[in-house]
Formats: structure tokens, C-alpha cells, sequence
């Protein structure tokens, strides 16, 4: 039994003391806005209080500029704010982005004369112009710059792969997905934030958080220049992929190797496919048949945008092809299993629960399927 401490009574003179020690260490309150800065502060709730007229297509809730600071400098104002919204049936929390939101004083009034994503956030895509709005039976598409008919094709496509995806993955998630169309590769670039080269040749990318519990948002964001090259099927198979991103979102975490994240996508994609895997995984058949076959599963640097396009090809399609093998071998539920199991814990732990083998083992027969398959 541990012996019971008795806390000492500190004496008067010192309790003084520290209490004036603490009261100096604490922090001081923030300082209360002034009449002026309370006034823009209003005049940016009063502005943001609905969504702009043309957006009135968008099934936007909870619109507003949630107020972080105001710099005044005589009649004009600069407000650093984060805007926060969602969308009404696809996003389960809200999202948004911050903005800087520029006003000046009109009289006895201060008025809105300028919203822009503030310095390092990525834009709206209302930002690059007026969206068109095209619903689905499943699917949300927005689209910049992009004619009527690109953007109802779009969403056929999407209303394909959602019930594709289900049959797959046939957990709890929304079946929905939301598209973005940006105008160019060079404004998909920058709704990413990141070089257009990093997605030239590609024909959709998705966004969102990983982890269980509610993400703000999941958005499929296409490449029109990648995505317009390619054929019919070529488009099915990106946006069937990029929905099981969505689809598998909460049961991806950091843990979940890229090899079985985008294995898996492109297993639901080429799922019920009737192409043999050299048609479909033509990079690493190359390869193979080069006498190059790979000694290991695909790391991450592997999948890494903007590098090697031909490692790249290789990745996704090895990726792609030991997803096929455990679902052929050990069964589709198998593979659902050590997906949601790689999650939450280690990968050789998931795999001796879902599969009853080791990654050495699962290595070794998937290199005999690579030659065997692609020879």
C-alpha cells in the first residue's frame, strides 16, 4: 500500500508571494477592439451574412468570415477572416479557406471593396470565375470555363463510378462525390496549391483528410487538359479510381501504405474490367519483359507526383496488381479487410490478420505474378 501524503499549508507571507508570482506570469487579456474596429468587424458580418448572388446555384449552408484580425489604416481596412461553409448533402463538416477581405470607409460606414484568398491559401474555385452547377443522381460537379456539355459528361461519368465504388467497398460513406473543374491545368495547379507540372499528364487528383471521424470536405479536382486526352474508358477508370479515394477516406490513415491506398483505388477502377494485366499495366510489363522486375512492393517516394513518369506508370501498376492477387487469392473480403485493418495498425500485423502471411511472403507472390502474368 503506498503511504498517504498529507500536503503542507504554505505559510501566509509566502502564499502572498506566489500569488503575486502567478498573477505576473499569467497572460494578459487580449485588448478589447476599439468603437472603429468594431464597426468593421460588423460591416464584414453584414457583407458575409449570405453567399454572392452567383452562387446562389451552389447548395452553400452556413456561409461566413469568421473574423481572426483588422488592420486599420485611416479610411481603408484589411481583415484577415477564414470563410466557412459547407456543402449542403456532401460535406459532413463544414470547410473553407483563409481570405483577406479589404473594406473602406464610405461615410459613416465601411464597405466591402475586395475578397481574395489571403497570402498561401489556395483559391476558391469561384475565385477563377462564375461557376456552372451540374447535379447528379450521385455527383456534384462545379466547373470554371468549361462548357455545359464537358461539364454534364463529367457528371455521368461520376454517377458511373459511385455505384462501382459501393459494389466494392460496400461500408458506411456517403456515396457522393463532388467534382471540380477548373478552367486549365494551370488553375488546378493553383486550387492545389502546388506547380502545374506536378499534375501534367494526369486526369484527376482527389483532396480531403485522412482518419476517422468527420473530414470538412473530399473533392475530386480533374485536369481538363490530362482528362480530355483520354478515351472513354481511360475516363471511367480516373474518376471510378478518385471516388475510391473518396469512398475509403475515414479508413485511411498515415499508416496505410501508398502501395495498398492506390493499389486498391485502381483495383475498384479495373474491377469486372476485361483487359489481361499486361493491356492494363503496360509501363510495368516493359519492364518485366526488359528482364526489370521490381525486388520490392512500390514505396511512397514511388507515387510521388511530378517525378519519373515511367517509375510512376510502374508504381501505380504494381500497386494495382498486388491488390488483384490478394483479392484472386484470398477473396475480395480479404482485401476490404486488410485495408481497414492497415489503417489502425502496423502493416505486418494487418496482414497476418487478414491474409495469414508476412510481407516477405505476400513479396515473393506477387513477384511470381508479375512474371507470370506480364511475361
Amino acid at each position: 500500500m503506498h503511504p498517504v501524503r498529507r500536503a503542507r499549508r504554505l505559510p501566509p507571507l509566502l502564499t502572498g508571494v506566489l500569488c503575486v508570482l502567478l498573477a505576473s506570469c499569467a497572460p494578459a487579456p487580449a485588448p478589447r477592439p476599439d468603437a472603429a474596429e468594431r464597426e468593421v468587424r460588423r460591416a464584414v458580418a453584414d457583407w458575409s451574412a449570405a453567399p454572392p448572388a452567383r452562387l446562389a446555384g451552389i447548395p452553400l449552408e452556413g456561409w461566413s468570415y469568421e473574423v481572426d484580425s483588422v488592420r486599420r489604416d485611416g479610411v481603408r481596412a484589411l481583415v484577415r477572416a477564414r470563410l466557412r461553409y459547407r456543402l449542403a448533402g456532401y460535406d459532413p463538416a463544414p470547410t473553407g479557406s483563409a481570405r483577406d477581405v479589404e473594406l473602406t470607409r464610405d461615410g459613416p460606414a465601411w464597405k466591402v471593396t475586395a475578397d481574395r484568398p489571403a497570402p498561401g491559401a489556395p483559391p476558391q474555385l469561384w475565385d477563377q470565375g462564375e461557376p456552372a452547377v451540374v447535379r447528379g443522381t450521385a455527383s456534384l460537379v462545379l466547373g470554371v470555363g468549361q462548357s455545359a456539355g464537358t461539364l454534364a459528361a463529367v457528371g455521368r461519368e461520376a454517377d458511373r463510378a459511385v455505384p462501382a465504388v459501393a459494389a466494392a467497398w460496400p461500408g458506411p460513406w456517403a456515396r457522393r462525390v463532388v467534382v471540380l473543374v477548373p478552367g486549365s491545368l494551370d488553375a488546378m495547379a493553383a486550387l492545389l496549391g502546388r506547380p502545374a507540372d506536378t499534375y501534367r499528364g494526369m486526369g484527376a487528383v482527389t483532396t480531403g483528410e485522412t482518419g476517422r471521424g468527420p473530414a470538412p470536405a473530399d473533392r475530386i479536382v480533374v485536369n481538363p487538359e490530362g482528362y480530355q486526352g483520354l478515351s472513354e474508358a481511360g475516363r471511367r477508370i480516373v474518376l471510378t479510381h478518385e471516388s475510391a479515394h473518396v469512398a475509403t477516406r475515414a479508413a485511411t490513415s498515415a499508416k496505410t501504405p501508398q502501395w495498398l491506398s492506390e493499389g486498391f483505388a485502381d483495383w475498384v477502377a479495373y474491377r469486372g474490367s476485361a483487359l489481361t494485366p499486361a493491356e492494363a499495366a503496360p509501363t510495368l510489363t516493359r519492364a518485366v519483359r526488359r528482364g526489370e522486375l521490381p525486388g520490392a512492393l512500390p514505396d511512397g517516394a514511388a507515387f510521388a507526383f511530378g517525378g519519373d513518369p515511367e517509375g510512376l506508370g510502374r508504381a501505380y501498376e504494381g500497386a494495382w496488381l498486388a491488390c488483384r492477387l490478394i483479392a484472386d487469392r484470398w477473396g475480395e473480403p480479404a482485401l476490404r479487410t486488410l485495408y481497414e485493418r492497415a489503417g489502425r495498425e502496423p502493416l505486418p500485423t494487418a496482414l497476418e490478420a487478414a491474409l495469414g502471411v508476412d510481407l516477405p511472403t505476400l513479396t515473393r507472390d506477387w513477384r511470381a505474378a508479375l512474371r507470370d502474368r506480364l511475361r
